[in-house]
């Protein structure tokens, strides 16, 4: 089962998780695919794009099942994108000025996850549109 993992800020220093919650007007500042335990997608912390295995069943991740993802859709994505270093600059045009740039050698999180599943306009979405989307694709089927 593929799921999506979503990150709330719980930390009082977390000014940038809060900030990005704000701006999104959303509870989430970070998103993870899950495939067979192991946590797909770009992250600040890390310099990009990884996979590595984390706690989700702390109070701070909320978990989603995404029963029509493709397990091989996310890997493939995985292979040809490990290791690409995070997308600042994708992340501030398109989510803080609403303007399109895709630079296709870096990724933010929520956007690295959206093309992974296979949704168009990735650059687009944000942790918590990312969630809402998966969600109404989950009640209405597959």
């Amino acid at each position: 089962m593929i799921q999506l993992a979503l990150y709330r800020p719980h930390k009082w220093w977390d000014a940038g998780g809060r900030l990005v919650c704000w701006w999104t007007k959303s509870p989430y500042s970070h998103c993870e695919l899950v495939v067979e335990g192991e946590c797909y997608s770009s992250s600040i912390r890390d310099g990009g794009v990884r996979a590595k295995r984390i706690d989700l069943r702390q109070r701070h991740w909320v978990v989603i099942d995404l029963p029509w993802a493709d397990t091989l859709r996310i890997k493939l994505h995985m292979a040809e994108t490990d290791g690409a270093r995070y997308g600042w600059l994708d992340l501030l045009t398109t989510q803080l000025f609403n303007s399109h740039r895709e630079d296709s050698d870096k990724w933010f999180c929520s956007e690295w996850c959206a093309t992974a599943l296979g949704i168009p306009r990735a650059e687009l979405y944000s942790p918590g549109l990312l969630a809402e989307y998966c969600q109404e694709r989950n009640r209405h089927g597959h």
